[in-house]
């Protein structure tokens, strides 16, 4: 259903293209209430900066953005997000949303990510909004 690879800059244009297309049913997914991306449409120069900041992260290890692609058809469907907390209690800030046009696959990536959370990485307490 899905291939989860490390966001890169390979992924701009349609990383670009998913993301702008789905602005108000990515602010409408749990966990991104109240957070300043994404709050309007940038260039796709823009985008190639932000993701070259995930690539720096990623490397750094202070923060790893992965693309969801489509195992079907190898299209961008969305993103999850693992960085340092941003609320007390918790030991990671995890977020993940999906293409509005993909919108009924929201609860399998978040069942998917869960489980990855709990069989291939150290952190105890995600803060990851429930579906």
């Amino acid at each position: 259903m899905f291939v989860i690879e490390p966001l890169d800059a390979q992924h701009n244009v349609a990383d670009h293209a998913a993301w702008t297309s789905s602005i108000d049913h990515i602010k409408a997914t749990p966990g991104f209430e109240g957070r300043a991306w994404p709050d309007r449409p940038m260039s796709t120069e823009e985008n190639a900066a932000d993701i070259a900041q995930h690539v720096r992260d990623f490397a750094g290890r202070t923060g790893f953005a992965y693309t969801v692609l489509s195992a079907a058809s190898g299209d961008v469907i969305g993103c999850v997000y693992f960085y340092p907390p941003r609320r007390s209690g918790y030991d990671v800030d995890v977020r993940s949303w999906v293409r509005a046009d993909h919108a009924e696959l929201d609860k399998a990536l978040y069942d998917l990510v869960r489980r990855w959370l709990a069989e291939a990485w150290p952190f105890r307490t995600p803060d990851y909004a429930e579906r």
